[in-house]
């Protein structure tokens, strides 16, 4: 009964708008360009439910990669000219990183779009998996595949607010560890905004 709760309060939370969230919102001293053009992506937060409880899969991107190695991310990348839709993006994706099968995924929707550092606007999905799935993580491109229990990421306290040097300047931004996972960034920032419309 928890895990069906725990669903149908980010279902609520999710009928609802939202402002749109950044990497900039702690930093309101950066000022950034007019016009500057985002290159659009979409990820897909999964939600499985088990036995003890709804749990939210994640990722731990590849050492071996470019751009954020080694960090925590949804499954999801950018959109290309084939994909549909954003959401489509967002499941092409997922099949393509962790073996989910976009006919396993129920859609709930979409969090409000996210600026990132690295010049993208991402669109946020939320999905519930309707069938028992075994992650196939793509060797190339994610490290590991793993989980964390929703009603941990949806209690807002759990994050906090953490600072490093990033260009010769002072930038703060959100994390959420959890047990030897480091949640933070983009990601962190995307969970906090859901947690605080299921709070609120």
């Amino acid at each position: 009964m928890a895990a069906t709760s725990d669903i149908d309060r980010i279902e609520r939370a999710l009928a609802g708008s939202a402002p749109a969230s950044s990497d900039y919102d702690l930093n309101p001293g950066i000022v950034l360009p007019e016009g500057r053009k985002l290159k659009p992506a979409a990820v897909l937060m999964p939600i499985i439910e088990t036995d003890t409880g709804a749990r939210v899969i994640l990722t731990m991107r590849s050492a071996r990669l470019k751009h954020h190695p080694g960090q925590i991310a949804f499954p999801g990348g950018r959109i290309d000219d084939t994909d549909a839709d954003a959401a489509a993006a967002a499941l092409r994706e997922s099949h393509e990183e962790i073996g989910l099968d976009p006919g396993n995924v129920e859609i709930l929707g979409r969090l409000s779009a996210h600026e990132t550092v690295t010049g993208y606007t991402v669109t946020p999905f939320v999905g519930r998996i309707r069938a028992p799935f075994t992650p196939l993580p793509e060797a190339g491109e994610v490290a590991e595949v793993f989980t964390v229990p929703l009603s941990f990421l949806m209690t807002p306290h759990h994050y906090r607010v953490e600072r490093r040097r990033w260009r010769g300047t002072w930038r703060a931004y959100y994390t959420a560890p959890y047990g030897p996972y480091y949640i933070w960034g983009a990601t962190a920032r995307m969970l906090k905004g859901l947690a605080d419309r299921v709070a609120s």
